[in-house]
């Protein structure tokens, strides 16, 4: 079988990377890896992003999105001083602060955005 990205899910079909010492939830995703500290959210981009790895602290964390879509769902990060693209009617975000995911991966992308909206008390 070919790993297709975001169509098969390869050998992780729960979504979680390994999880650090201190990390909450810890999700590899289509284009990085999301882990979730009490302090701090972590994206780890690979070589070929266009974007670079960054770490957003817990308290410049305005909000936190979860879209389901069809085939290739995302989570977005909203940062204080960080303008998010919106997409558009039929394409996703791209932005430094979302990640894409299959369908695979949404029950690790949901836990990761409750850590997210626990740690930044957003509820």
């Amino acid at each position: 079988m070919v790993d297709i990205p975001g169509l098969t899910d390869g050998p992780d079909a729960t979504g979680d990377a390994a999880t650090g010492e201190d990390s909450l939830v810890s999700c590899a995703f289509q284009d990085g890896t999301l882990s979730v500290s009490d302090e701090r959210v972590r994206i780890e981009r690979s070589g070929r992003s266009k974007f670079a790895t960054k770490e957003i602290r817990v308290g410049d964390v305005r909000g936190v999105t979860y879209q389901k879509r069809l085939v290739i769902s995302y989570l977005q990060i909203e940062e204080d001083g960080v303008e998010n693209d919106a997409g558009g009617l039929l394409s996703t975000p791209v932005d430094e602060n979302t990640l894409h995911f299959g369908r695979g991966k949404r029950d690790c992308a949901k836990r990761a955005r409750d850590a997210i909206r626990d740690a930044a008390e957003l509820r």
